[in-house]
C-alpha cells in the first residue's frame, strides 16, 4: 500500500508495473459458477477498458479515440456543456431547495456523453442504470453473485450498442459514435466485439467519477464559506480552484498495479507479482508534497494532485470531467444565491475504490 506522493506518482509512470489483471482473474472466478455459467461478456468488456490494459493494445485503443478528448477539443465543447447545466439549474431554480447529486451531479455526465454519442433520449435512464452496475467492477472484493449481474449488464450494454451501431453504419451522423466508427473501420485490426465495448466504457467509466467530482467540491465549499465567497467574486479561479477541490476530496481513492519486476520502493523490495494498491487520495494529502494539506486552498500552487492518476493509464476523460466541474460549479455559485447545506447527516455511497455523496441536500 503506497500512500506518499513521491511513490504513488512514480509507481503510476513506471514501465516495469502493468494494470490490474481482472479480466484474467475473472476466468479463474468462473471455476466456482454453476456449469455453462461464465463471465465472458464481462471479461471481454471490461479486456476492452483502458484501466486494464497493458501496451501494445493500450495504445491501439487509446489512439482511436484520443483526439476526441484532447484539451483543445473538450474546451470547443464548454457551450455545450454549459447549455446542459442551465438546463439542469432551470428546472430546480424556483423552487428553492434541491438534491446536489440528484438533481445535477448524476445527471449531468450522462447528458453530456449521451449528447456527444448521440444516445436518444429515452434510452438515457437504462444505460444510466446500467453504467452504476458495471462500474462495481472497480470495487473488489465482489460476490459472485455481484459478478453475474454485471455480466448479464455487460451483455446488455454491448447488445444497445450493436444496434446504435447498425443504425449509424445506415444512416452515419456528426456525432462521436460515427466519427469512431469511420476510425475504427479504417484500423482494422479492431474487432466488432471490441468496438462495442469500447463503446460501453465511453459511456460508463466516467459517470461515478464526475458525479463524485462534482458533489464532493460543492460540500468542500459549503464547509468554506470563504473560499466559496472567494471563488463566487472570482470566477476565474475556477481551473485552480476546481485542481485543488479535487486534491482536497478526492473522487478516486484507490487504483491497482502489478510489479512485473522486482522492484525498490522506499526502501522496501517488492516481488515480481506483487499487487500494489496506490491511495491517491492520500497521496493528494501528503505534507511532503502539498503544506498545510488538510487545508482548503483555491490558489494552491505546489505542483498538480493526481486524482485521476497519471503515465499512460491517465485518465482518458479527465479533462472533459473538469469542465463540466467548472462549468456547473461557477453556474451554481452564480445563480444560486444564499447556498446552504440542509442540516442532516451526510449520506455517503458505499465504495472502498471511491468517494462520493449519495445525497448532498441544499436550500437557497
Amino acid at each position: 500500500l503506497l500512500t506518499r506522493y513521491a511513490d504513488v506518482k512514480s509507481v503510476l509512470t513506471d514501465k516495469r508495473v502493468k494494470v490490474d489483471d481482472l479480466p484474467e482473474r475473472l476466468k479463474k472466478k468462473a471455476a466456482y459458477l454453476e456449469p455453462g455459467q461464465d463471465f465472458e461478456q464481462l471479461r471481454q468488456t471490461i479486456g476492452a477498458w483502458l484501466f486494464f490494459q497493458n501496451p501494445p493494445d493500450h495504445g491501439r485503443f487509446r489512439n482511436l479515440v484520443m483526439k476526441h478528448f484532447s484539451i483543445s477539443t473538450v474546451e470547443a465543447l464548454r457551450p455545450r456543456i454549459q447549455k446542459i447545466v442551465d438546463r439542469l439549474i432551470d428546472q430546480v431554480i424556483d423552487q428553492g431547495h434541491m438534491d446536489i447529486m440528484a438533481d445535477v451531479a448524476a445527471p449531468l455526465p450522462t447528458l453530456v456523453m449521451s449528447d456527444l454519442l448521440g444516445v436518444p433520449d429515452q434510452d438515457r435512464p437504462q444505460l444510466t442504470q446500467w453504467s452504476y452496475t458495471l462500474f462495481r467492477v472497480f470495487d473488489q472484493p465482489i460476490s459472485l453473485k455481484g459478478y453475474a449481474q454485471m455480466e448479464e449488464t455487460a451483455g446488455a450494454f454491448k447488445s444497445y450498442f450493436r444496434d446504435l451501431i447498425r443504425q449509424r453504419r445506415q444512416s452515419p451522423g456528426s456525432d462521436l459514435l460515427s466519427k469512431l466508427l469511420v476510425e475504427k473501420d479504417n484500423q482494422k485490426d479492431l474487432s466488432e466485439e471490441d468496438f462495442f465495448a469500447f463503446c460501453t466504457m465511453l459511456f460508463s467509466v466516467g459517470q461515478e467519477t464526475t458525479e463524485n467530482m462534482i458533489g464532493n467540491s460543492l460540500l468542500a465549499l459549503l464547509h468554506h464559506p470563504t473560499q466559496f465567497n472567494q471563488l463566487r467574486q472570482n470566477p476565474e479561479l475556477i481551473s485552480s480552484a476546481l485542481e485543488e477541490l479535487l486534491r482536497y476530496d478526492s473522487p478516486v481513492q484507490i487504483l491497482a498495479r502489478i510489479a512485473e519486476q522486482d522492484l525498490e520502493i522506499g526502501g522496501q523490495t517488492i516481488q515480481a507479482g506483487d499487487r500494489l494498491f496506490l491511495a491517491l487520495g492520500a497521496a493528494n494529502r501528503d505534507p511532503e508534497q502539498f503544506s498545510n494539506p488538510d487545508e482548503l486552498c483555491l490558489t494552491r500552487n505546489e505542483g498538480r494532485p493526481i486524482p485521476f492518476g497519471a503515465g499512460i493509464h491517465h485518465c482518458l476523460g479527465g479533462a472533459i470531467a473538469r469542465v463540466q466541474g467548472q462549468v456547473v460549479t461557477n453556474s451554481i455559485l452564480k445563480r444560486l444565491p444564499n447556498l446552504q447545506q440542509t442540516e442532516g447527516t451526510l449520506s455517503w455511497r458505499k465504495n472502498l475504490v471511491l468517494r462520493g455523496l449519495s445525497s448532498l441536500p441544499v436550500t437557497f
